[in-house]
């Protein structure tokens, strides 16, 4: 049998080969989206923003010279201190179709994660829940958004057959248009007045928009997403990692944030449009042709991914929701964009699913986040 050895990624060069390993794995699938590539290696850097309230370790799998696969493990503290568990989350899995490699990643995952005193591993999840997290159960044939990452169907048999088990499964629909509900247009109209809301800076260019508004969306956001699985609040140094990622694909057309009379937000839906098929060519590397590519999707898109969407608790009641909804409707309604993608929603969100009925929705997508309690090997003094 050909060596099979598990290492900690500890130079240059293994950095490369853990963030191009996918891109070769799936280099001729369909259907895989590549993350940006300087935000990949950028994960091992002091650019890193969450490196202030996690540790990270990353694994690489090489048999006979060629890597056969990877992982990362992350300790998120933030997140173990609000929720007084001992998590470690796995993330950025990707193997070729072999139980001896994946048994070894995780057994390397799972003997780092003991050794910081830890109980349990969960996953796939990153370091905050605007990362791309769950692992694709059904959907296979569905190209894949930015903010998702795709996986071969034999990645659950092979995370099973370590002991891990499903914890929560989110669901994502494909939503197309159909005959605009004049019921919903009227009863956005009535929210917006009754409530006193404004639809946000139209006059406003791109950049001066997101500057106004960034504090008060992540205000909400907190708010709104601050009990749902595996969320974490966002420090100053996440709210500008994420903005400089995100500032090159928004387009302020698809920005839906609404504030009250002294413009203050109530509820916003971060709107993206769909850029995987732009990325597609060239792994994630911004060329000069794929830099092209991106802004001609950016600028007039075929889909828009719905990235995150958020209402005050205050307002989840007075039909704030109709006027979102409405305004994806009437974008639908004008033939700008096929559909859009919900992307993830939790299977216990009944509240956000029951809103697509108002579309010709399809529930295409699962995904999975599994878990499993460790057997302490000792009584680790970090505990």
């Amino acid at each position: 049998m050909r060596e099979l050895k598990v290492y900690p990624v500890s130079t240059r060069r293994d950095r490369y080969r853990f963030v191009r390993f996918p891109l070769d794995l799936y280099r001729d699938n369909p259907y895989f989206v590549p993350p940006l590539w300087g935000d990949e290696m950028a994960i091992f850097t002091p650019r890193n923003a969450y490196a202030d309230t996690c540790e990270s370790a990353f694994f690489l799998a090489e048999r006979d010279g060629r890597i056969v696969g990877r992982i990362q493990g992350i300790l998120q503290k933030q997140y173990n201190r609000l929720h007084g568990e001992k998590r470690v989350r796995f993330t950025r899995f990707d193997t070729v179709d072999d139980p001896a490699v994946a048994h070894a990643l995780f057994e390397a995952l799972e003997n780092w994660a003991l050794s910081l005193g830890m109980d349990t591993v969960c996953g796939p999840l990153g370091y905050s829940d605007l990362e791309r997290e769950g692992l694709l159960i059904e959907g296979f044939d569905y190209l894949s958004t930015f903010e998702e990452q795709y996986n071969y169907p034999y990645y659950a048999p092979l995370i099973e057959g370590e002991g891990y088990a499903k914890e929560i499964d989110w669901l994502e629909f494909r939503l197309r248009g159909g005959k605009r509900n004049e019921m919903l247009h009227r009863v956005a109209e009535r929210s917006l007045e009754i409530n006193r809301l404004h639809l946000a800076g139209d006059d406003l260019s791109k950049k001066a928009y997101i500057e106004k508004y960034k504090d008060g969306v992540f205000a909400c956001l907190d708010k709104c997403y601050e009990h749902l699985y595996g969320v974490v609040p966002f420090t100053e140094g996440m709210k500008k990692q994420l903005i400089d990622q995100f500032m090159l694909i928004l387009n302020k057309e698809y920005l839906i944030i609404i504030c009250d009379e002294q413009d203050n937000v109530v509820a916003f839906g971060l709107c993206i449009p769909g850029i995987g098929e732009a990325l597609q060519k060239s792994g994630g590397r911004l060329t000069p042709a794929a830099l092209i590519r991106l802004l001609r999707r950016v600028k007039k898109p075929k889909s828009i991914d719905l990235g995150l969407v958020a209402v005050l608790p205050e307002y989840q009641s007075t039909g704030v929701n109709a006027v979102m909804l409405d305004t994806m409707a009437s974008v639908l309604e004008s033939g700008a964009i096929e559909y859009f993608e919900t992307n993830l929603n939790l299977e216990t969100n009944h509240q956000v699913m029951a809103q697509w009925k108002y579309f010709n929705s399809e529930q295409h997508k699962r995904r999975r986040s599994y878990v499993k309690k460790l057997n302490r090997k000792d009584d680790n003094p970090h505990a």
